[in-house]
């Protein structure tokens, strides 16, 4: 179906627009009454605002250096990782086919976090009325032979923007691979005295962690309670507040179902993500919350991201001997889903469905 400039000026209902820039950047903005999302289409359809507008609160985290354009910046040096770091604005990307630092794999070199969330993607309107918006995006890797189609909907009256997505393997051997969702959330949002809740099961500290992570590497815990260095016990569902200077980095795995919320206490305004567990079967949970020291932080992160991942740990060459990536046949495709949910009214959460639907505990 094509759609021409000047007839969809519509300012009420369901609205989608991809006419609007950013910093030379093209923009997919949808919206309803409940929430408005803008996509950057020229930066790996990375979801730079969600905002829940009857509580006027964005849950997608901004570093401090901001949207920066890739086509309009020159650094100093080409970082060993990839230039993730330089064009990291916080929201959320998608991670695709490496997961974490560099590897190589099959001869290729990998950079941090894959190939898909920095480069332009297409993308085609495909529905367009008060009751629904939809987008269809798409892009091939440059360095695999990947096609990752990913459509986007939004319905009237709803605060749930609904992600699909299928993934091909357009070479002719088998591909081993690591793909997830990278949401990190608002500094303004989670220090309002917020909690997390998801159905894992077991907590996996990263191998390697900082002298600011609470927890020894490698130590196993089950969901959320562990015993830190210090030998007290820590709750990693609760969010702590800036000057804890704190830097976790875990997987939670042996999910029940697949889903994560975090709510504030203060204001029972929250967002959560549903997701498909047959291909998501863990979430990284990355928790840099004030205590990241060093480079680029330098001590001003305060986020988190509870990223849906098919594998761990990051890095796929340890997925692969781990045995946790997937595979992909030659001409072989995978489907998978999520749902990101803005909500209000709850205290905590005790599920979150395929529809976006909110369970309260």
């Amino acid at each position: 179906m094509q759609f021409s400039h000047y007839t969809h000026e519509r300012n009420w209902g369901c609205r989608i627009s991809d006419e609007f820039t950013y910093r030379g950047m093209r923009l997919l903005v949808m919206e309803n009454e409940l929430v408005r999302v803008t996509i950057l289409l020229d930066k790996g359809t990375d979801i730079y605002e969600f905002v829940h507008k009857p509580s006027d609160t964005d849950f997608m985290w901004r570093t401090p250096r901001g949207v920066r354009n890739p086509e309009k910046a020159l650094d100093m040096i080409a970082p060993s990782v990839g230039p993730f770091g330089d064009f990291y604005e916080g929201g959320w990307q998608e991670c695709m086919p490496n997961g974490g630092r560099v590897c190589e794999y099959k001869g290729v070199e990998m950079g941090l976090h894959g190939e898909v969330w920095g480069v332009p993607w297409h993308c085609q309107i495909t529905r367009d009325g008060p009751g629904c918006v939809q987008a269809r995006t798409w892009v091939r890797t440059n360095r695999t032979p990947f096609l990752l189609e990913k459509t986007f909907t939004l319905h009237a009256e709803r605060g749930v923007l609904a992600i699909d997505e299928t993934l091909t393997n357009e070479g002719h051997e088998p591909m081993d691979l690591m793909w997830g969702h990278h949401p990190a959330l608002g500094s303004h949002f989670i220090e309002q005295d917020c909690r997390i809740d998801c159905a894992a099961r077991t907590v996996i500290v990263d191998s390697h962690v900082v002298e600011q992570c609470r927890f020894e590497p490698n130590k196993r815990f089950a969901w959320p309670v562990g015993i830190g260095r210090d030998g007290a016990e820590v709750d990693v569902s609760v969010v702590v507040a800036p000057d804890a200077r704190i830097n976790d980095m875990l997987y939670l795995t042996d999910l029940e179902d697949g889903w994560w919320a975090v709510t504030s206490r203060r204001s029972t305004v929250g967002f959560g993500i549903s997701f498909d567990l047959d291909t998501f079967r863990h979430i990284w949970l990355w928790m840099p919350l004030g205590g990241s020291w060093g480079g680029p932080s330098f001590g001003r992160h305060y986020t988190l991201a509870l990223e849906p991942f098919s594998s761990y740990p990051a890095i796929l060459s340890n997925a692969i001997e781990a045995g946790t990536q997937l595979v992909l046949e030659p001409g072989e495709q995978r489907s998978a889903w999520l749902r990101a949910v803005a909500y209000d009214g709850v205290g905590r959460v005790a599920a979150i469905d395929r529809d976006g639907e909110v369970t309260p505990a």
